[in-house]
């Protein structure tokens, strides 16, 4: 966390909608607009609030299953269309000064295991620069 709870905390209640997603936010756009051409939410633009967030809240393709600012816990599920289903998990740990970005997939069937691996190279590469981008105080797209 490079000592830097609070803005670390900001930076995960803030992310998406206009805020973006702390690095490479075109692949987001993208990723939301093939969504939209299979029939999915696509990039839901736009938050109820570009700092709260609460269980229930639709964040762009993802929805807030668990949201507990206190404890530093925020769980996202996604919306879009997937062949399996995921979830995507921050935890900030102060007392241990600790940062958790954790990307969960669920494959189903053959076509889920193709699809995660397949995006396995990009997806080390956009988790690993998203976390570091959200434990600085300036954030880079």
């Amino acid at each position: 966390l490079n000592n830097n709870y609070s803005s670390t905390l900001k930076n995960v209640w803030e992310i998406g909608g206009e805020n973006g997603w702390y690095f490479w936010n075109w692949t987001w756009v993208l990723r939301g607009f093939v969504d939209k051409i299979v029939g999915g939410v696509g990039l839901r633009r736009g938050r109820k609030s570009q700092t709260d967030l609460y269980p229930g809240d639709a964040l762009d393709f993802w929805r807030v299953i668990s949201a507990n600012k206190t404890m530093g816990h925020l769980v996202l599920y996604a919306e879009m269309k997937l062949p399996g289903e995921a979830w995507l998990e921050f935890e900030i740990n102060k007392e241990e000064n600790i940062f958790i970005q954790r990307a969960t997939f669920r494959p189903s069937g053959l076509l889920g295991r193709l699809y995660w691996y397949s995006l396995l190279p990009i997806h080390n590469i956009i988790f690993k620069n998203m976390a570091k981008n959200i434990t600085i105080t300036k954030k880079e797209n």
